[in-house]
Formats: C-alpha cells, sequence, structure tokens
C-alpha cells in the first residue's frame, strides 16, 4: 500500500536525484531527504517554512573513504507507529507513540563506497534519526574520525540561544549563557534555541549506547555540526561489525512549554531490558551531605566526620518520624582522607571508616523501616571503581541497600582509565569509554537489585527506559554550588534547566534548603538566591523519581508549617503538565499523582518558579477534573517576600477550587508557588 506520508521524486536538474519525504501525523512536520548533487542531505519545515536548512549526512573513517560524496538513494521503506506504552515510574504512567517513519538507504559501488541507512521518525513535537550500517565487506572494523550530521539553521542571525560549553574542565555544571545563536561555539546538548519566527527548537540525542556523547560545534555561523567527544587516542568512536548510531533528535514547538511536553527522548529508546523491576522505587530522602558542603562536618575521618555511626542513626530517626524512606551517607568509606579529587586509587569500596558500623546501621535501619542509600565516590578514576564494583554492589546489596549515589568528580578529559597494559589514559566523560563505563555499572547494578544515581555523569539520552533503575542523574550546576560556587546559582536557573538540561530526563538537583543565610544573606554571598517558596516549588518543578530533603533537619523542624509541603509532595506521577513558560524567565508544572504507597492517586500538584522578576500568572485550572472539588493548600510567597533580604516571607492559605477555577500566581523576585490539590470525596 502506498503512504501518503512518503513521497519518491525523480528531479532534473542535475542526472536523477531521488528525494523522499516524511511528514508528522498532524502534518506541521515534514522531513525531506535527498541524495542531490550525489550526496545524502536531509532538511526540516515546520507549519511549512524550514527550520533546519539542507544539511549533510554522513562519516568520515580512519581507513576506509568517507560516507559523503557519491552515495545515492537505492531502497525507501515506510510505515506508521500510533501505540501506547507503560513506565514502571515516571513523569507519567502512559507514554503515547505516534509517528510516521521513514528509513533511506544510500549506497555507493565499489572500490571505495558502501552501503548505509538512515532512519527518520516524524513526531508531532519533533524529529529523531540515526544510522544504521550493516555487516558489509570492507568495513568489519572501523574507526570513525568524524560524524558529518549538519544542522543548519534556518536565519540563524537572528536566533537566540540557550547554552552551556562543551569539553570545560567543569563537565556540564556550568551557569546557562543567553546569546545569539551564531555566539554559540562548541555546545552541550540539549540546545535550546528560538528561532525568528518564535518556533523553539532543542538539538540532542536519544539512545546514547557504546558511542560517543555529541556535542554541537558552529563552525560555519548557523551551521551546527555533530562533533563526536573522542577517546584519548583521538579516534572518535570504534566499531566492529553492523551497528546503529544514537539517535539525533530535534524537538520542535511554538511555543517553550512544548518542548518539555515531549516525550521524543523516551519513545525513541528500547523497552525495559530487565524484566521485572517492582524492586526500583520511588521516593524521597534525607542524608550526610549538605552539612559537608556549610563545613559543619567533612567528608574525611577526625571530630567532625559526618558519617558516622551515631549521626546516621540520628537522620534514620528523623526519616522514620517524618515519612521519609532512605537516608544517603557520603563519607562512610576509606579514602576520603587527604586531597581524595586527585587521590581516587586509595578509595575502598566496601571498608568502612571505624566510626561507621554498616551492619548495626543496616539491623537499625530495618527496625525503623529506612535504607541506607549508598554512595560511591569515584574520583573518576573508573579502573579502581570497576576492580572493585562487584564486590561494593554485593556489600550494598547485603546491607538493605536498594540506591546508590555514584560520583564521578573530575575535570573534563581526566578520566582515569588503566589499558590492558597497565598504562594510564585520560579520557572524556561523555567518550564512547565513559558512555560504556556508566551502562556497565547500570548493568551490573540491576543483577543486585540496586538503583543508581549518577553524578557527574553521562548526559541523559533516555536509557531509563531501557534500564529503569538508572533513576536519576545530575549533570548540571546543582544545590551545592550554592554553598560554595562564587557565583551561586542565580535566579534564572530553574526556569532556564526546564527548557534545556531537564529535556533530557529526571535530575537529581537536591531542593529544599531552608536556611538561606548560613553565609548571610544579600545578594553577594554564597547562598541560594531563591525565596522559600521557591524552594518547595522546585519539588513539583524538578522533576526525579528520588527526591531529597537536602538542609538539616533543624532547620526543618524551626518551620514546620512549610516542611508540611516536603512531606506530603509525592514523587512518581500519573500524568504530568508544563502549563506555561519562557526559557530562563518561568515556569509553571501541574502533576497528578500516581497511585502507590500511601498516595491516593487522586491529588494534584502545582509548581511555579519565576526568574529574578517578580511576576503574576494567571493559570486555569482545566487540567483538574471535572465534577470534582479540590481543597488547594498553596504555599506562596508573602506580600512582602523578595530573594535578597526577606527570601523566608511565606503565606500557607487553603481554599476549595473546580476545574473551571483560575488561581492568579504572584511570585516574588527568584520566588516561587507550590500547591497541593487534595481531592475531597
Amino acid at each position: 500500500m502506498r503512504l501518503p506520508l512518503l513521497l519518491l521524486a525523480l528531479l532534473s536538474s542535475s542526472g536523477f536525484a531521488k528525494e523522499a519525504t516524511v511528514e508528522s501525523p498532524n502534518k506541521k512536520i515534514k522531513i525531506t531527504i535527498s541524495d542531490h548533487n550525489t550526496a545524502p542531505h536531509y532538511s526540516i519545515s515546520f507549519n511549512n517554512k524550514n527550520v533546519i536548512e539542507n544539511s549533510s549526512l554522513g562519516f568520515e573513517f580512519k581507513q576506509q573513504a568517507a560516507f559523503d560524496e557519491g552515495f545515492t538513494i537505492t531502497n525507501i521503506a515506510s510505515k506508521q507507529v500510533n501505540e501506547q506504552w507503560q513506565q514502571p515510574w515516571g513523569e507519567r504512567q502512559t507514554v503515547f507513540d505516534q509517528h510516521n517513519e521513514v528509513a533511506v538507504t544510500f549506497s555507493k559501488p565499489a572500490p571505495h563506497g558502501g552501503t548505509y541507512t538512515v532512519r527518520f521518525r516524524a513526531f508531532d513535537s519533533g524529529v529523531g534519526f540515526r544510522y544504521e550500517v550493516p555487516k558489509q565487506t570492507g568495513f568489519e572494523q572501523i574507526e570513525i574520525t568524524k560524524e558529518l550530521t549538519e544542522f543548519a539553521i534556518t536565519a540563524a542571525d537572528k536566533a537566540t540561544a540557550w547554552w552551556i560549553p562543551a569539553r570545560g574542565w567543569n563537565r556540564y555544571e556550568y551557569v546557562y549563557n543567553t546569546t545569539p545563536l551564531q555566539d554559540a561555539a562548541l555546545v552541550h546538548t540539549p540546545f535550546t534555541f528560538k528561532n525568528a519566527d518564535g518556533v523553539h527548537i532543542s538539538i540532542h540525542e536519544a539512545a546514547l549506547v557504546d558511542y560517543a556523547g555529541m556535542v554541537l560545534n558552529q563552525r560555519r555561523p548557523g551551521t551546527l555540526q555533530a562533533d563526536l567527544t573522542p577517546w584519548s587516542d583521538g579516534i572518535a568512536v570504534k566499531k566492529s561489525g553492523a551497528f546503529n548510531t544514537p539517535w539525533r533528535t530535534v524537538q520542535i514547538g511554538e511555543q517553550a512549554i512544548d518542548l518539555i511536553n515531549s516525550d521524543i527522548i523516551l519513545n525513541l529508546n528500547e523497552p525495559n531490558k530487565l524484566g521485572d523491576v517492582s524492586w526500583v522505587k520511588p521516593g524521597k530522602y534525607v542524608g550526610i551531605w549538605w552539612g559537608m558542603h556549610i563545613n559543619e562536618t567533612t567528608w574525611g575521618s577526625g571530630e567532625k566526620h559526618g558519617a558516622t555511626t551515631a549521626n546516621t542513626k540520628y537522620y534514620m530517626d528523623f526519616a522514620a518520624k517524618y515519612g521519609f524512606d532512605g537516608v544517603l551517607v557520603e563519607g562512610w568509606n576509606i579514602g576520603w582522607d587527604g586531597d581524595w579529587f586527585f587521590n581516587g586509587d586509595v578509595f575502598s569500596f566496601t571498608k568502612p571508616y571505624d566510626d561507621f558500623d554498616i551492619a548495626e546501621l543496616t539491623r537499625y535501619g530495618k527496625q525503623r523501616g529506612v535504607q541506607l542509600i549508598g554512595h560511591h565516590e569515584t574520583s573518576g578514576n573508573v579502573t579502581n571503581y570497576r576492580n572493585q564494583m562487584e564486590d561494593a554492589y554485593a556489600l550494598y546489596e547485603k546491607s538493605n541497600v536498594s540506591q546508590v549515589k555514584t560520583g564521578y568528580v573530575a575535570d573534563g578529559g581526566n578520566i582515569k582509565r588503566i589499558d590492558e597494559n597497565g598504562i594510564v589514559r585520560k579520557e572524556w566523560h561523555d567518550g564512547q569509554f565513559m558512555v560504556n563505563e556508566y551502562l556497565h555499572s547500570i548493568k551490573l547494578a540491576a543483577k543486585h537489585k540496586l538503583s543508581i544515581n549518577t553524578h557527574e555523569p553521562i548526559k541523559d539520552t533516555g536509557l531509563r527506559r531501557t534500564y529503569p533503575n538508572w533513576i536519576a542523574r545530575e549533570g548540571a550546576r546543582g544545590q551545592e554550588f550554592n554553598a560554595w560556587g562564587t557565583p551561586p546559582n542565580p535566579p534564572e536557573h530553574i526556569p532556564m534547566l526546564a527548557f534545556t538540561r531537564m529535556l533530557a530526563g529526571p535530575i537529581d538537583f537536591t531542593p529544599g534548603i531552608f536556611d538561606m543565610g548560613f553565609n548571610g544573606l544579600g545578594a553577594d554571598t554564597n547562598r541560594p538566591q531563591t525565596t522559600l517558596a521557591k524552594q518547595l516549588a522546585l519539588y513539583v518543578v524538578m522533576y526525579s523519581p528520588i527526591q531529597m530533603a537536602a538542609d538539616l533537619p533543624r532547620n526543618y523542624l524551626a518551620k514546620p508549617d512549610a516542611f508540611k509541603f516536603i512531606q506530603d509532595v509525592p514523587t512518581d506521577w500519573q500524568q504530568s503538565i508544563a502549563l506555561a513558560g519562557e526559557v530562563g524567565d518561568y515556569v509553571v508544572f501541574a502533576r497528578k499523582e500516581r497511585k502507590r504507597d500511601n498516595y491516593s492517586g487522586n491529588d494534584w500538584y502545582l509548581g511555579a518558579v519565576t526568574d529574578e522578576q517578580a511576576r503574576t500568572i494567571d493559570i486555569k485550572l482545566d487540567f483538574l477534573e471535572t465534577g470534582t472539588a479540590f481543597e488547594a493548600q498553596i504555599y506562596r510567597d508573602g506580600d512582602n517576600a523578595q530573594w535578597e533580604n526577606n527570601p523566608y516571607d511565606i503565606k500557607i492559605e487553603q481554599r476549595i477550587v473546580t476545574a473551571k477555577d483560575t488561581l492568579s500566581l504572584k511570585l516574588a523576585t527568584s520566588g516561587g508557588t507550590a500547591i497541593r490539590f487534595k481531592a475531597l470525596q
């Protein structure tokens, strides 16, 4: 049957060129693939206007001839997909996958030719495409030196971009820049920009497995080229036999929030490969963590050591009393003394300090109904970690641990591995070697029924669908920068992350700081540059299935009314909707709880945050179920709140609302609103 979504045309401008097109189900997005001038290209239009101009495809290799000039279309195959699937945990339980697909095969005769397929999928919210290289003579072993994929931006000189630099010393942990697109040189993805027509676009990748991470290099103004992070020997990707690349993704929306409400990244990943994952549990935790960042305690041993048996029991008691299911403990294992940042070879992942009795804490935690949350800091010395990983995970499994926070603190390009000849090699966090190393830890952890929360990670590309125990990642400038970052995260940081880093997947930001003045208030100290209400709103705005109440217990006990929201808010959702927002300015989310544990599945939550500008946002409550009344438990900025010198002014109030109502959210400077809509039966 011939599908209307596919067109194969013969053009006569320079010989016979073939062209294929595929449209999204709603026909707003159109992809055109051609071999005009015997070179593979593609372009993308949205609402009948190009957003990606004619852009190159292909590869260059160390040994073989390049996949570029002389390749023509030799086969086209298409299909339509309309299905749905269930997440074991996530922003929403049911994910709809509706797209049209065309697979275009390019070939060139021997002796300097070959064949490969580019598979394009057109969704209503964007595009995904990947390369599929079959097994073929002359390509048994290949080394890719360059991927030729381009994204030629229409009217790039009029576009605004939000970005962080790639291949810097601090990995992904930078404050975002807002510049003309042409000022963005070498940048990480997700890379978000707004074109001259006000269309919002974000370029990223999905299903990054056994391949180098892609950054974007703007060498020619307006043309972003895929730039693969290399091995220590300079090769980008090493492959044997047939292989597929990750999907290159282009999310497209008329509004900024359309990017957030897209499920392209998840839909381009393979289904769950782990089978029964009922042991992967969303939840909330507290931890021996923030005290180290504000210098009340230390990771290393001594008088101020934080990870002691007695201190951990205190946190377990607090967690049990106030409804948290875990206690993160950092600094429990041998190796933290001295300059651990540069001496990761000395870490032991099975030997605790003498003042940390892991067996006793396992017993005590079971008695209190609270688990230890494990922690492994590698300092980027991954061979040392790999050699101990099996024993370390076995110890945690025996110790009633179900979640592990792993850390790879090292400068970008300074990951230490020992090769097969015993020689030290230095790698990037997002090179092919580390892509595989991170995934190895996930697969091994699954055998021990452990979930992994990776810090200093490879960026998220939706692999949580395939490996649901990859429960969260960092990969951004987190809360700890507010303790010592100089400068700390600016007021726009959260509404910036919502449209950039958070498009990739769950983020372990560690919200909930209640004491803003540990270094004094004002604008010139290291401290969270937010109001108290904004810290509450982060639990709804910043999605993660595991959320930390990051502050010290005494600071929560000092503000019990505000702390109630953290106790109530769930971390697993039936549905999530971005309601309003602009990149770096503000964002509003509504999420409905999933029925799990003590949650009925009937309540909705709302979180709204703003940048340094105070603003009032009117939000229709039409996401609520009709015919049901809700008690809106509102935690908002007080009338005199402002982040610099009056962050604690918070108003807590209740009112009855329905789906017909509109709420006017008044946000202070760097302020927020958090609401629980409790369904009334």
